[in-house]
């Protein structure tokens, strides 16, 4: 089976249809379904995160971040023929076993399905992991790993999450509405906008007028992105810790991600950036893969000058940054997964995320009962104050 994988293009069928009445493709070349997947992104009905947009997944992908590992987009399609669910994956070895995750691991935030509408996604839980299994052996697919699985999104349960085990960490995010003034109201409690207005005064009175951008072309979003590494390895360094956006791969996804679509489109990751307007010079940096509908963050920096640090440029974007995502008729904001305290002073959403193996063949047994026994601990530590205190103190003693 695992040999009928490797023809680029043609789909693989797992044959058998379910109880469901799903039927599972399994392609290993984008091209072959890019059709199909913008199709889908287009249609207002569609259920999905800004993470499985086709040029965000074309943008990782072609980056080479995970060379080594085959590219393997799963379409399930009813009885009538319908594509109801894609899910993009990467494959690689775990020892001797071949273990799928979805595409973006540790950059992307949400690994959910995309579900061509609400409809779609209230399929029973059973129907959708039989699928998986089915394409699994289609595929040589050994077991599937997927993790951050929201339990709902926008209002809709993800029956992918069906009995999971709670993740370490959650997601934070807020709701938008349409009138810009009144969500910052909402989201900015009085006393915190007045001590931002006080921050930006004596901002504007040390280094003249700022000014909100947005990288509206590729040469607007490479400056901001020079200036998010530059903060970023400073951060790092004095950290003591490895700079993850040091990397080549890392940079070449960033690049092609923020630049506009051939078209004229929106980049799958928009960047904002608070500037100097006299110098240029950029003081924070905010980056979000992007739809329709909502921003989901995924990095922020700031200048780590300690004379900049008092004024709070950091905080002062992320103000500019919820007004301009409403005024522009997005749903929703998210700031990504893990704790800070800026997450909990801005957001009054919790979202919560469910780790889920899927077992296809009998070997992968004993990885599925590690990996929830490792989810498990994970959890207790990241949920305990003490524990999670103990284990930092750990890491920086173990530095070198």
């Amino acid at each position: 089976m695992a040999a009928l994988a490797e023809d680029l293009g043609r789909p693989v069928r797992a044959g058998l249809r379910g109880h469901g009445g799903l039927t599972a493709e399994v392609f290993s070349d984008l091209a072959a379904v890019e059709g199909l997947w913008r199709g889908l992104e287009a249609d207002p009905a569609v259920l999905m995160t800004p993470y499985q947009r086709f040029d965000w997944v074309a943008a990782y992908l072609g980056a080479g971040i995970d060379a080594g590992e085959a590219t393997r987009i799963l379409v399930l399609r009813d009885a009538h023929g319908r594509a109801r669910v894609l899910i993009p994956l990467t494959v690689g070895r775990r020892g001797p076993l071949r273990v799928a995750r979805v595409v973006g691991d540790r950059h992307a935030n949400f690994h959910m399905p995309l579900f061509a509408s609400r409809e779609a996604a209230a399929m029973p839980a059973e129907d959708l992991t039989e699928a998986l299994i089915r394409a699994g052996r289609a595929a040589g697919i050994d077991a599937f790993a997927l993790r951050n699985q929201p339990r709902v999104w926008d209002g809709t349960p993800n029956p992918l999450a069906g009995g999971g085990l709670p993740a370490p960490s959650d997601a934070y995010g807020m709701l938008l509405g349409p009138d810009a003034e009144a969500t910052l109201r909402r989201v900015f409690s009085g006393d915190t906008r007045k001590k931002l207005r006080a921050k930006e005064r004596k901002l504007v009175e040390f280094l003249g007028a700022v000014e909100h951008r947005v990288a509206e072309t590729p040469e607007a979003a490479a400056e901001i992105q020079a200036a998010f590494y530059a903060q970023k390895a400073a951060r790092f360094a004095d950290l003591g810790i490895a700079d993850p956006y040091a990397e080549a791969d890392i940079r070449r996804f960033i690049a092609t991600a923020t630049a506009p679509d051939a078209d004229g489109g929106a980049a799958a990751i928009e960047v904002h950036a608070l500037v100097a307007s006299e110098s240029g010079r950029i003081l924070a940096t905010f980056g979000g893969a992007v739809d329709g509908a909502r921003f989901c963050g995924m990095w922020t920096s700031f200048d780590t000058d300690p004379e900049l640090g008092r004024f709070s440029p950091g905080e002062i974007l992320l103000h500019r940054l919820v007004g301009h995502q409403a005024a522009r008729g997005r749903r929703a904001l998210d700031l990504g997964v893990g704790e800070a305290g800026y997450k909990a002073k801005t957001c009054d959403e919790t979202i919560e995320l469910v780790e889920q193996t899927v077992p296809v063949s009998p070997a992968s047994h004993g990885l599925v009962l590690a990996s929830r026994l490792a989810v498990r601990l994970k959890h207790r530590i990241k949920r305990s104050t003490r524990l999670w205190a103990a284990t930092q103190s750990l890491r920086r003693r173990l530095r070198p």
